[in-house]
C-alpha cells in the first residue's frame, strides 16, 4: 500500500534540532519551502517505487488511491512512461519487438525515418491526439505523394507503434483507435493467361529463362524464391517442393541467401507432372553446380553465380518485346498461377497457402475480382445446364436431353444406378 510523505519536514529529527517556525511541533528539512510539500509514494506492479509531488496532502492521498485501484483492476499505467518520445519508443521498443528479418527491418526503419520521425519524432508519445493522427495519415498522400497500397502499408507500421504502446501500458489508448486506416487503393491485377505465357516461353531464346518462366507459372514462386531454388528442395518422387529460402539483394551486400519474409512463406507446394519433368530435363541439360556461390541451385548464371533480380527483370522485358506482348513483371507470373487456381475452383484458403500469403485477407484483397469472375462462371454453367429449350443459355447438352439434366447427373439418377 502506498503512503504520503512530507518533504518539508524530517520524520526522524535529531534531539535538540530547532522546531520549524512555520509548522509547530515539526523540524524543517533542507527542502522546506521548496516545491510541492507532499509526496505520494507507491509500488508499481513490478515492485518498483513510483513517486509524484502534490500541493496538498489530500491530493497526494487521492493519487495513491487512484493508482492502487488501477493496479487492482489491471488498468495501471506508469505516469512517466508516456513521456518517452515517439522516436525513442519506436526504435528502442517497437522495432526490436517485430519478428522480421534484416531486410524487413531496413524497410521498417526507412518508413519511420521518412514519414514518422520528421512529424512526431521528438514529441512525447502521450501527447499525440486523434485529430493529429488523422491529419498525419492525410499527409501521406498530400505531402509525401504516396500512391496505391503504400499509404496503407506506411500507416499500418505507424499504427502498430502506438498499438504496442497501449499493450505495454505506456499510453491508455492509441490516437489511431477511432481513425480509419487509409483505403487499400490497389488496381486489379490482370495476369497473363495461359496463351500469353506460352508466347513468352516460346519467345525465350535462352534455356534458363524459358524454363524459369514455365516453372514460375506452374508454381507461383516469387522472383527471389525461383532464383534461390535448391535441387534438394524438390522431391521428384513425391512431386513436392519445399519453399524455405530466397535470393535477395541489399546495397553494399549484393545478392545473398535469406530466409523468407514471413513464416507463412514457408510452404510445401504440390507439383504437377509437367513441372517435375521440366525440372528433371533442365537438370539433365545443365547439371547443378557443386561449388561456387550458387552451389546446389537449379538456376544460376555462368560460373555458378547467383541470378540478380534486375537480371531476371531485364531478361523478361526482352522476352516480352520479342513475343510482341505488353511489358510484364516477373511477379505477374505469380498472379497467373493464382488466377489458374481460382479459375479451377480452389477456395481462398488454399490459394493463400499455395502463395504463402500471411493471411487470407491479402489473397482476397489482391484477387477479389478474379474470385468474382469465377463465381460468375459458376452461375453461367448452372444457367446453361438448367435452361429450357429455346431459353438463352441453353447449351447443346440441354437441347439434346429435352431441356432436362441427364438422369445420371441427378440425385435420382445416382440412386437408380445404385439400385441396378
Amino acid at each position: 500500500m502506498g503512503y504520503v510523505a512530507d518533504r518539508w519536514h524530517k520524520t526522524r529529527p535529531k534531539p535538540g534540532e530547532p522546531e520549524c517556525g512555520q509548522h509547530k511541533g515539526m523540524v524543517a528539512a533542507a527542502a522546506h519551502g521548496k516545491g510541492k510539500r507532499w509526496q505520494a509514494r507507491y509500488d508499481d506492479p513490478n515492485g518498483k517505487e513510483i513517486t509524484s509531488l502534490w500541493a496538498t496532502k489530500v491530493e497526494a492521498e487521492r493519487e495513491i488511491n487512484k493508482q492502487e485501484t488501477a493496479k487492482a483492476t489491471g488498468s495501471w499505467l506508469d505516469p512517466k512512461a508516456g513521456r518517452v518520445t515517439v522516436e525513442r519508443f519506436a526504435l528502442d521498443t517497437w522495432l526490436p519487438a517485430q519478428s522480421i528479418n534484416g531486410r524487413s527491418e531496413v524497410e521498417y526503419l526507412g518508413v519511420l525515418r521518412r514519414y514518422l520521425f520528421p512529424e512526431w519524432g521528438q514529441r512525447e508519445i502521450r501527447s499525440i491526439k486523434p485529430s493529429e493522427a488523422g491529419a498525419w495519415q492525410k499527409l501521406l498522400t498530400t505531402k509525401y505523394k504516396l500512391k496505391g497500397s503504400y499509404p496503407n502499408r506506411v500507416a499500418r507500421y505507424v499504427r502498430g507503434v502506438f498499438r504496442l504502446a497501449v499493450i505495454d501500458r505506456v499510453i491508455p489508448v492509441s490516437p489511431f483507435e477511432q481513425i480509419p486506416a487509409p483505403a487499400m487503393d490497389e488496381s486489379a491485377v490482370q495476369p497473363p493467361d495461359v496463351a500469353e505465357v506460352r508466347q513468352l516461353i516460346e519467345a525465350a531464346n535462352i534455356d534458363r529463362w524459358r524454363t524459369m518462366l514455365e516453372v514460375t507459372a506452374l508454381t507461383g514462386l516469387r522472383s527471389g524464391e525461383i532464383r534461390g531454388l535448391r535441387v534438394d528442395r524438390v522431391d521428384f518422387l513425391r512431386r513436392t517442393m519445399l519453399v524455405d529460402q530466397q535470393v535477395v539483394y541489399e546495397a553494399k551486400k549484393g545478392n545473398y541467401f535469406d530466409e523468407l519474409k514471413t513464416g507463412a512463406g514457408l510452404r510445401t507446394l504440390p507439383l504437377n507432372k509437367r513441372v517435375v519433368d521440366l525440372l528433371a530435363a533442365y537438370i539433365e541439360r545443365h547439371p547443378v553446380p557443386s561449388s561456387g556461390p550458387g552451389a546446389g541451385l537449379i538456376f544460376t548464371m555462368p560460373a555458378a553465380a547467383l541470378i540478380g533480380k534486375s537480371t531476371i527483370d531485364v531478361a523478361l522485358k526482352a522476352i516480352c518485346k520479342r513475343a510482341k506482348v505488353r511489358p510484364r513483371h516477373w511477379h505477374e507470373l505469380r498472379h497467373h498461377y493464382a488466377s489458374v487456381l481460382i479459375a479451377g475452383g480452389e477456395n481462398p484458403k488454399v490459394v493463400q497457402k499455395r502463395l504463402g500469403h500471411k493471411d487470407v485477407m491479402t489473397t482476397l484483397r489482391t484477387y477479389s475480382h478474379l474470385f468474382a469472375e469465377a463465381e460468375e462462371r459458376t452461375r453461367d454453367v448452372l444457367d446453361a445446364a438448367w435452361a429450357e429449350p429455346g431459353e438463352t443459355g441453353a447449351g447443346t447438352e440441354s437441347s439434346e436431353t429435352g431441356g432436362r439434366i441427364p438422369e445420371s447427373r441427378t440425385g435420382s439418377g445416382v440412386v437408380a444406378q445404385l439400385r441396378r
